[in-house]
């Protein structure tokens, strides 16, 4: 209620507040490195990750540092996995849910790890729209690449963006945990999905520069705890 009530009287202040985070906010570019290869000499596993900025690596400087390196180098010992990634900055639920749909590629993944959520809180993506695009984009993904199973990893905590002043701030990161619990029980409700609350701890080295995304010590916590989720999973099918 109290979001709402928000939402209505202090709608004024928060333009004018998201106006100047565009203005004053550095822009960092995705980081180089590959998109796609083949890694370990392992059982063989294979891995897609798909979503927004946070996915594709935004806040570090090399992929081997973002969220993809980071499960790679984790699970490489263990497994020869081929992978992917697919993931653009600003994408929204729908616009990835547009890009699944659109993929000429015929590949099969064991896994996929999804980042989505920031920019449809940004955004102002409904409540509705929101739900119907996780499961439109669960169905694209068993239709396309016949997944075995799906992590959705949680937003991150937008209430503590140093980016962000207050009174945004505080808004944008109820949305955001408003999004979460939705996704939370949206996977609990939906076979082969799983919903993954990351631990990030309060501690602003884990932010990159832009105060915004994350910083390598928040990859490097992320990428290990998914890839050990992965493991755990992948293990029980062995």
């Amino acid at each position: 209620m109290l979001y709402q009530v928000a939402t209505l009287l202090l709608s004024p202040i928060f333009i004018v507040q998201g106006k100047y985070v565009k203005r004053v906010t550095v822009k960092l570019p995705e980081p180089e490195g590959l998109r796609h290869g083949m890694m370990g000499n392992g059982v063989p596993a294979s891995l897609l990750i798909i979503g927004d900025s946070a996915a594709a690596g935004v806040g570090v400087e090399h992929q081997d540092q973002a969220l993809t390196g980071i499960m790679l180098s984790t699970l490489s010992p263990h497994y020869q996995v081929s992978w992917k990634l697919m993931a653009q900055t600003g994408d929204t639920s729908g616009q990835l849910l547009d890009k699944i749909s659109r993929s000429g590629s015929h590949e099969s993944y064991d896994t996929v790890v999804i980042s989505i959520g920031v920019n449809d809180v940004t955004g102002l993506t409904s409540t509705q729209t929101w739900i119907n695009n996780l499961n439109m984009i669960t169905t694209a993904l068993q239709e396309k690449f016949a997944v075995k199973r799906i992590l959705f990893s949680s937003l991150p905590p937008m209430h503590l963006f140093p980016a962000l002043p207050h009174p945004l701030r505080w808004w944008l990161g109820t949305r955001a945990k408003q999004l979460n619990k939705l996704a939370e029980q949206f996977c609990r409700q939906t076979a082969n999905c799983s919903f993954i609350n990351v631990p990030y701890p309060l501690d602003p080295r884990f932010v990159a520069t832009d105060g915004f995304h994350p910083g390598a010590p928040a990859y490097q916590l992320w990428g290990e705890y998914l890839a050990e989720i992965i493991h755990e999973q992948l293990s029980i099918d062995m």
